[in-house]
């Protein structure tokens, strides 16, 4: 199946799964879309940097919200490996001996919540990071290349939507809708790389500063990364991390 096609149909499900929800598309749809279309139990997502507290954003069940608190308390797990690697962690059986030799607690801690696979995909966009999509089976399970295809896909579709809107409480964006998978993150790829000789900072900083600015006037990351690319906006390094000027 074509990468195209794959993501088109992945829109769908997740699309229909906030249909239900009659909202938008958020994070949580997702989760539930993939779980519906993977040989998982469960799904969670939990927001992820190097230089501010991580925390789970969503969870499908019991069992997935308990895994996401156990791998960000614990500091260790696949969660935590698919972040630190930028790569996916795929885990068939967490009775595996290297696996519980290399996870000393939070293998144990994840059996007895319910857990015999876990699944661990990246949130990234070029060199960016926003977190980690989870998912388990309470038997062991191999994915197959195109299930895992899919599971790919959907963690993409995650990282779209959190770039896409400021995140509630829910994990529903406020605005906007789902673009089609791939559509402007070169655009947001490039706004933030023009910020990083604007503000002298290296990538990571320089999108947070992008997002961060979004959020805070009220605007959709998109139209600001548009901006930011045409030099309708330029960012100081002096000025307050929401703050920008426009250019004459």
């Amino acid at each position: 199946m074509g990468s195209d096609s794959r993501s088109e149909r992945i829109q769908v499900l997740v699309a229909e799964q906030a249909a239900r929800r009659g909202v938008r598309v958020g994070v949580v749809d997702v989760c539930t879309a993939a779980v519906a279309a993977l040989p998982v139990g469960g799904a969670g997502l939990s927001a992820m940097s190097g230089t501010a507290p991580s925390h789970p954003l969503c969870s499908t069940d019991d069992i997935s919200e308990q895994l996401e608190e156990l791998q960000l308390t614990l500091g260790e797990g696949p969660c935590v490996d698919a972040f630190r690697d930028g790569s996916a962690v795929l885990t068939p059986d967490l009775l595996t001996r290297d696996l519980q030799d290399h996870w000393m607690v939070f293998a144990d801690a994840a059996l007895e919540a319910g857990a015999r696979a876990v699944f661990a995909l990246p949130l990234q966009m070029g060199a960016i990071s926003l977190g980690v999509l989870d998912l388990y089976a309470q038997v062991p399970v191999r994915l197959d290349p195109e299930e895992l295809a899919d599971a790919l896909a959907f963690a993409d579709l995650a990282t779209l939507v959190l770039l896409d809107a400021r995140i509630d409480e829910t994990g529903g964006p406020h605005g906007g809708r789902v673009e089609d998978l791939g559509a402007y993150r070169a655009e947001i790829d490039q706004a933030s790389g023009v910020l990083t000789v604007q503000l002298g900072v290296g990538i990571e900083e320089a999108f947070v500063r992008l997002r961060g600015h979004a959020f805070a006037q009220g605007r959709r990351l998109a139209e600001v990364a548009a901006d930011v690319v045409a030099r309708r906006l330029r960012f100081s390094p002096d000025a307050e991390p929401d703050q920008a000027d426009e250019e004459t």
